[in-house]
């Protein structure tokens, strides 16, 4: 009786494993090699920044018999010891300067691989070769019908 238990057990189980094999999908490596593309071009990409600070901007009007530079200076410094902090203040403005500070975040690199031309953005400027990776994946479609 046993025996008799067994038999349509395992009669299932291997009318089972055939549909599962055919289920299986291999799914092949990827064939993977390095070349070396020509570079046409590489543009840098910019990021700009913004920097605000503070200067005192003092009021020096010149007057009009000073006519040489050194009457000039001569005036300047005498004016800086003889006036008082208050006419001073008085004199200044506190005024914001901008400045622009560029510089290269990425390069937008045009290069040609066996006649074809691509585009890639890079952290770094390549020269005159990019080493490539080419990879060659066949396309495995859903089901196929023998």
């Amino acid at each position: 009786m046993r025996l008799a238990l067994s038999l349509p057990l395992a009669l299932s189980v291997l009318c089972v494993l055939p549909a599962m094999a055919q289920e299986t999908t291999v799914i092949q490596a990827e064939n993977v090699r390095f070349a070396y593309a020509q570079v046409l071009r590489v543009t840098p990409v910019y990021q700009t920044l913004t920097a605000t600070s503070i200067q005192q901007r003092c009021d020096q009007t010149p007057s009009p018999d000073d006519s040489s530079g050194l009457s000039r200076v001569v005036g300047a410094v005498k004016d800086a010891l003889t006036r008082k902090p208050e006419e001073v203040a008085a004199d200044c403005v506190a005024v914001p300067i901008e400045r622009e500070f560029r510089r290269p975040i990425a390069y937008d690199v045009d290069y040609v691989y066996k006649g074809s031309k691509y585009r890639s953005r890079l952290p770094d400027d390549p020269g005159n070769r990019l080493r490539i990776r080419i990879g060659v994946t066949p396309v495995v479609t859903g089901s196929r019908s023998h």
